[in-house]
């Protein structure tokens, strides 16, 4: 067995990457509600919004069952393995060959999608069959927005390659390009057109320029790290023999978040007009933290345990495993608690304006408080996830993932009759529940003993500053006047002043207990802002 690295610098290495990762992130979460602000103002809850977000759902599946997904789990151990043999060439060879072969494939499944729209959106959006002209749309902004997969796809592996080279700032930094090719669309189209359907239409046009560019910002990095991309490599490396073994099952268990997001879309389109669109913008609000927080914890994790388990150093998977749920949990928790609070005012702040009215902010922020309930199990599943992916297990994920996904189907469709889509926001926390709680017993049968008791003590104690913190604003709260009353930009200011009073109280209550979570993120954040 190879010599075990330093736990401690391990740990370092991934608050380091998460740090980075998170970074990031938060730079396109900003740009992503901007995005989303111009979206609410221009189409809010209307059939067009309900349309263009049924229909950007589907890459968006694709993009995180064969991209971000399953690819990416997929990958990363394997090429992993290769650079721990020391074998650097031929681990370039594998990552060309991967590309070449995913573009081909990418490219079928594009054209194919293109030629079966109308199909799938009856698959995913079945309820818009009753009304021609909302399924009539949905179908153009398919057939536009699928060849998107084609680029995410290679984005995707790029961020695979890049990641387990140790670079993590400009696969994280993808989505931006993104978010400014949508909102420069939406601009564009409005200023030049009134008709609602050419506006709509243009922001999906963004969507194909957004994945371009994404493709394009991976390309110095991987000419720089001399990945070779260009270069002959054989169509068929045996080392996605192994891509393929794992590729299969982790489809199902590392998107099961998103399936069950596509579950709810397909329930809510059966519901009154905006019920997909309410979901949609509560389940965004939900990803800034779960972006910033967890997938960027889960990202920074994975090449981390994946060179632990190459060199079968069990030991140290476990560290990293419970060093990644802490920083999680240290930085949900409060964001959860922070959501259910200040729900409708960041509801508000975030897309009260244009058409998305009053009513609309009530319900969306009906969605949002039963989607922040299951954050923390949303994130948690990240890191669980990764573990079994280090591992090369992804078996047992499937398993947890089928239950979850039948879960989440029964309980939607009984809780979206007395509930409407805030039952379906509630069926989709609910089951990643029952996925989280399923990983930890059989990761525990796997694995033996994980560190429970330090791992909850440590949540435990960042769960009571996170209440506390609750409390405060709470009060802060009470003493506003109604949401209606006032000007935007005293919302704005008020919410504001919620968000800086929790996070006070919390940082500080953290500080007072010694939580070595608050300790390690600052040294990570003066040690980045020194290098600068």
């Amino acid at each position: 067995m190879t010599q075990p690295v330093d736990n401690a610098v391990e740990r370092k290495q991934v608050t380091r990457a998460a740090g980075v990762v998170g970074g990031m992130t938060l730079a396109s979460r900003i740009l992503g509600y901007a995005r989303d602000m111009v979206f609410a103002y221009l189409f809010g809850t209307t059939m067009a919004a309900d349309a263009f977000i049924a229909a950007f759902r589907i890459p968006n599946l694709l993009r995180r069952l064969f991209g971000e997904g399953s690819l990416s789990i997929a990958f990363v151990p394997v090429f992993t393995d290769y650079l721990a043999s020391g074998n650097r060439k031929e681990a370039m060879r594998f990552a060309r060959s991967t590309f070449h072969l995913l573009a081909i494939v990418l490219l079928l499944v594009a054209c194919v999608g293109v030629a079966l729209s109308p199909w799938i959106v009856r698959c995913m959006a079945y309820g818009f069959t009753s009304d021609p002209v909302k399924f009539d749309l949905a179908v153009n902004l398919t057939r536009i927005m699928l060849p998107y997969i084609f680029f995410i796809g290679l984005v995707a592996l790029s961020m695979g390659i890049l990641n387990a080279l140790g670079h993590f700032a400009a696969p994280a930094a993808a989505p931006v390009m993104l978010n400014l090719a949508m909102i420069g669309s939406a601009v564009a189209f409005a200023l030049v057109s009134d008709s609602v359907q050419v506006r709509i239409t243009g922001l999906a046009i963004g969507v194909i320029a957004g994945g371009v560019a994404q493709l394009a910002l991976q390309v110095p990095f991987l000419v720089r790290k001399k990945v070779g991309l260009g270069k002959p490599a054989p169509l068929f490396h045996p080392g996605l023999k192994k891509i393929a073994a794992l590729m299969g099952p982790a489809v199902f268990g590392a998107a099961v978040y998103q399936i069950n997001l596509v579950v709810n879309t397909q329930l809510a389109s059966l519901l009154t007009e905006g019920s997909v669109a309410f979901l949609y913008y509560a389940d965004r609000i939900v990803q800034f933290p779960l972006g910033i927080f967890a997938i960027a914890t889960a990202t920074a994790v994975l090449p981390s345990l994946s060179q632990q388990a190459a060199r079968n150093d069990l030991p140290a998977m476990k560290d990293t495993f419970r060093h990644g749920l802490k920083l999680v949990f240290f930085a949900i928790l409060p964001s959860l608690v922070g959501l259910i609070v200040l729900r409708r005012p960041i509801v508000a702040v975030l897309f009260r304006h244009g058409v998305f009215d009053l009513e609309s902010t009530r319900m969306t922020a009906a969605a949002l408080f039963y989607y922040a309930i299951g954050l923390w199990a949303f994130s948690a599943v990240r890191i669980l996830l990764n573990f079994f992916y280090a591992l090369q297990d992804t078996r047992t994920p499937v398993k947890a993932a089928a239950i979850s996904i039948a879960g989440n189907i029964i309980l939607g469709i009984g809780l979206m009759g007395p509930m409407g889509h805030a039952g379906l926001a509630l069926a989709t926390s609910l089951a990643s529940m029952i996925n989280l709680t399923l990983l930890i017993i059989w990761l525990r049968r796997k694995m033996g003993p994980l560190g429970g008791m330090s791992l909850l003590k440590a949540v435990s104690r960042s769960a009571a500053c996170a209440v506390v913190m609750g409390i405060v604003v709470k009060v802060i709260v009470y003493f506003w006047p109604p949401m209606a009353a006032g000007g935007r930009l005293e919302l704005v200011v008020r919410l504001m002043a919620c968000i800086i009073s929790g996070v006070g109280v919390y940082c500080g209550l953290a500080y007072l207990l010694g939580i070595e979570e608050l300790r390690s993120m600052v040294e990570t954040f003066f040690r980045r802002g020194r290098r600068r």
